[in-house]
């Protein structure tokens, strides 16, 4: 018994000792490889840089390393700012404000007074047989040239247009600031959403770019071990293929970068010639993603809504215009004039007689042929379609509202789980890896895991900025856009 003891312990020492001795040349062996012509599919893997520390997945400020060569760095609040001052729509919308308030005081002028200057030159080619004539300005002369000028001056008292250019002047201004404003909240949501859309590609290429190192490291392995012997030559070309599909979807995320900052360029009227690149803080972006989902909907805050509202103020008042349109029209007016005579151009200047008036003058419309009546009523249905315009757009802010909050919710639920499941996802690819590289799974589980991984993340990003979407959409529902 104790021979055979002595025996197999002497087996186990000789193994020991063999396997020490041949280690070192295993691992020397797959170190170098072959000496041979490695075969046509093989070819040495790409080695891209780790840049998993530029994510959203990791709470980091994260400035964009993209093609730009810029070193202006905007935030969205920066680029919201610039927007708001070099956006043509808003400086338009600005200028028709100005273009509002100089139409109203030219509609006013009629309120100030009038002054007006003529004359008349007249030569007599053939003059009557009577010594005296009697002129139009009531002088009595047989001179061949006159000269009259003179000074007329009005000022109006009451009229009902003026009354109704006064009563509307404010509203059309307000109308254009309404205007304004609707302009400044398209362009805050739109820039946001724009900015979103171009940090969540931003961000594809970092999880891209982690995807690419992360198999080029697989690709490493899968090499070794196919030179090795321990795996066939179908896991070395699997690990190429997923390589190159993750090279090709970097490259594409890399060119979509490019129209991505035009478009945010020309939202911001920002030179297409100039560059920047954008900066942003993960960890304010991720609680900038909460909103109280239980205030309720509050019509008046909408501008759509203040800007109907100022339009049936204005119909009101070319309705009340109409109305009042048989109303007279009452002017005071001064007349100065001078009168010349002489037979003689040379003389014609030498005497003067000047004369004055003063005087009112009223005009009352008795009949129109029923234009006034026909006015009126036109001015009564363009007010109930209006009325009937506000009735839809309440309708429809409220399924806007219900869209967008219901949009929100959902999304918002979607991402705390695409959250797990990126941590999950991890989690797997790290373990069936290590399982890999120790012979217990096939290299088909490591495409597998690497997949959900590289999806995992992917959905992750675009639920974070669908969620930022759907903020914006759902504040510019409840009109709580600021600017």
């Amino acid at each position: 018994m104790v021979n055979i003891f002595y025996k197999v312990r002497t087996v186990n020492i000789l193994f020991l000792i063999a396997g020490l001795f041949f280690l070192p040349l295993f691992t020397y062996s797959q170190r170098t490889g072959s000496k041979g012509v490695a075969p046509a599919t093989v070819v040495p893997p790409l080695v891209v840089p780790d840049t998993s520390k530029n994510s959203l997945l990791l709470p980091v400020v994260v400035r964009d390393t993209g093609k730009n060569s810029s070193d202006q760095y905007l935030t969205l609040k920066q680029c919201i700012d610039y927007a708001l001052i070099h956006q043509p729509f808003i400086n338009e919308a600005n200028i028709n404000v100005d273009v509002a308030k100089t139409t109203n005081a030219i509609s006013l002028a009629g309120w100030l007074p009038q002054v007006n200057s003529s004359g008349t030159l007249t030569h007599y080619i053939q003059r009557t047989n009577s010594n005296i004539t009697t002129t139009t300005q009531g002088f009595s002369s047989n001179s061949v040239n006159t000269f009259v000028p003179g000074v007329a001056v009005s000022q109006a008292i009451f009229s009902p247009g003026l009354l109704y250019a006064s009563k509307s002047a404010p509203l059309y201004v307000k109308q254009a600031q309404q205007a304004t404003d609707s302009t400044k909240i398209f362009v805050v949501s739109s820039v946001s959403k724009t900015f979103y859309t171009l940090l969540n590609t931003l961000e594809q290429i970092n999880v891209f770019k982690e995807d690419t190192a992360r198999l080029g490291r697989s690709l490493r392995d899968a090499y070794i071990q196919y030179k090795g012997g321990i795996v066939d030559e179908t896991d070395y070309e699997q690990a190429a293929i997923t390589l190159n599909n993750s090279k090709a979807q970097l490259k594409q995320a890399n060119e979509n970068v490019v129209p991505q900052y035009a478009s945010l360029k020309r939202l911001m009227g920002f030179p297409p010639e100039k560059q920047f690149n954008v900066v942003f803080d993960t960890l304010q972006m991720r609680n900038a993603i909460q909103i109280d989902t239980t205030e309720q909907l509050q019509y008046e805050k909408r501008i759509e809504l203040q800007e109907i509202r100022t339009s049936e103020d204005l119909q009101s008042q070319l309705q009340n215009y109409y109305r009042f349109s048989w109303l007279p029209t009452l002017s005071a007016f001064y007349n100065y004039n001078l009168y010349f005579a002489d037979n003689n151009y040379n003389n014609l200047l030498s005497n003067s007689y000047p004369s004055s008036l003063v005087g009112l003058s009223f005009s009352i419309p008795i009949f129109t042929g029923f234009a006034r009546l026909n006015n009126e009523r036109k001015a009564k249905l363009q007010q109930q379609i209006i009325h009937w315009n506000e009735t839809d757009l309440r309708s429809q802010i409220n399924v806007e509202y219900t869209s967008a909050l219901a949009n929100y919710k959902g999304n918002y639920y979607n991402l705390q789980l695409l959250q797990r499941n990126v941590a999950l996802a991890r989690r797997v690819y790290f373990v069936v890896e290590l399982q890999y590289k120790q012979g217990i799974v096939p290299y088909l589980n490591v495409i597998t895991a690497e997949s959900n991984l590289i999806t995992s993340e992917i959905n992750y990003l675009n639920a974070l900025f669908q969620v930022l979407s759907n903020k914006i959409d759902l504040q510019k529902a409840m009109g709580n856009i600021s600017y």
